[in-house]
């Protein structure tokens, strides 16, 4: 009896351990909805103590049942052992996100003359010093991050699919360069381990949740998300980030990502307003933020509001993708849009100045002045509200 009580011990430590290490961490039923970051954290860094330990006390019962018991029990007992070698196989190969995710092995960038991909694709825009990049979110969204440098100034673009969250930051830790994987989620948040410390970060605020470094956060470094023909329009010598056609399949899996109609429920988008899987704009300024509804600004292509003593403007473009947040105070005039959906210009109700979509003045007497961008974010309402606890909304 006290044999087989330690067997049952030892199997169930085993197998539970390489359960919860990734149940914790990955998108399974309940799992996100609760803070077990920690305890993953631990798991993770400690899974061979566990194992060790379930060895130690499932081993010599084994071994005592295999030479002296009946050969039912040894037909259990070989069931066990495989269940075990099982679970093992496929909560270490299979169901880990870097066994399902992979980095691209063709990095490849193509001018604007040469680029295939298609000109209404979302993409995360980046420029530094004189040099733009676009990185279309089809692609990323399944690779979740792109190491790259702007002006030869590293660069690591992140996106998770779960959260619509796009960010890019700079990736420097402690002044040295790190690398970083695809560890797991947290709340349905990607999120990466660095080589150096093993801390977790997540994507959708770059803050290390676990490990040595927990706390600290990475540069962001600004960026935009809008329509591949919106960026070029602003950036005409752009590369852009092509398909590696060694995972044609994984991005065809994201085929209409974009759009929200995406078969997943977890990356599907809500039509209605403020729920789960619902659009917002997000703004964070002062440690304030502020969440400003999708079909709201469908609605109104123009909102015109006030945070944290900031005078903003919101527009969406015809193409109901490329959106831009503008601080709508130029020099010592406080600006009012309206939104001239026709010629698909911007007008002032101060001066009647004409405004484009690239926030430049093209007529009138501000005419060569341009407004300075505001930097926001488009994701889902329960990433936005997991991530900034408090947030006001429009």
């Amino acid at each position: 009896m006290k044999k087989s009580l330690l067997l049952i011990i030892g199997f169930l430590i085993l197998l539970a351990t390489e359960i919860l290490r990734v149940y914790f961490i990955m998108p399974f039923p309940g799992s996100q909805k609760s803070d077990t970051i920690q305890i993953a954290y631990f798991l993770h860094n400690y899974i061979w103590w566990f194992r060790v330990l379930g060895l130690l006390l499932f081993l010599p019962p084994m071994i005592y049942i295999f030479r002296n018991s009946r050969w039912w029990r040894k037909i259990l007992l070989a069931i066990f052992v495989l269940l075990y070698a099982i679970v093992f196989y496929a909560f270490n190969f299979k169901f880990l996100a870097d066994k399902m995710f992979y980095q691209p092995e063709n990095k490849i960038l193509a001018t604007v003359a040469t680029n295939k991909v298609d000109s209404t694709k979302l993409v995360i825009g980046v420029a530094l010093n004189g040099q733009a990049k676009a990185y279309p979110v089809e692609i990323i969204s399944y690779h979740h991050q792109v190491q790259d440098s702007i002006s030869g100034e590293p660069v690591m673009v992140t996106y998770c699919s779960v959260c619509r969250t796009g960010r890019v930051f700079s990736p420097f830790v402690n002044g040295k360069l790190e690398k970083f994987r695809l560890v797991g989620m947290d709340h349905f948040n990607a999120m990466f381990e660095d080589a150096t410390t093993k801390s977790w970060w997540r994507q959708a605020t770059g803050k290390a949740v676990a490990g040595k470094l927990k706390g600290t956060a990475l540069k962001e470094i600004e960026s935009a998300q809008m329509s591949l023909g919106a960026w070029m329009r602003k950036h005409p010598n752009t590369m852009i980030l092509q398909p590696d056609p060694v995972f044609a399949k994984q991005y065809k899996g994201l085929e209409g990502f974009d759009e929200g109609t995406i078969k997943s429920d977890l990356e599907k988008r809500d039509s209605a307003s403020w729920q789960f899987k619902s659009w917002v704009i997000g703004i964070e300024k002062n440690g304030h933020t502020k969440a400003y509804d999708w079909n709201d600004l469908v609605k109104q292509r123009v909102i015109n509001d006030t945070f944290q003593n900031t005078a903003l403007v919101l527009v969406l473009e015809n193409d109901n993708r490329s959106f831009h947040v503008w601080n709508r105070q130029v020099k010592d005039k406080l600006l009012q849009f309206t939104f001239d959906a026709a010629a698909q210009t911007l007008k002032d109700t101060a001066t009647n100045s004409v405004w484009n979509m690239n926030g430049e003045c093209v007529e009138g007497i501000l005419k060569n002045n341009r407004l300075t961008a505001i930097q926001a974010y488009q994701e889902f309402w329960h990433s936005w509200e997991s991530f900034h606890p408090g947030t006001g909304k429009y």
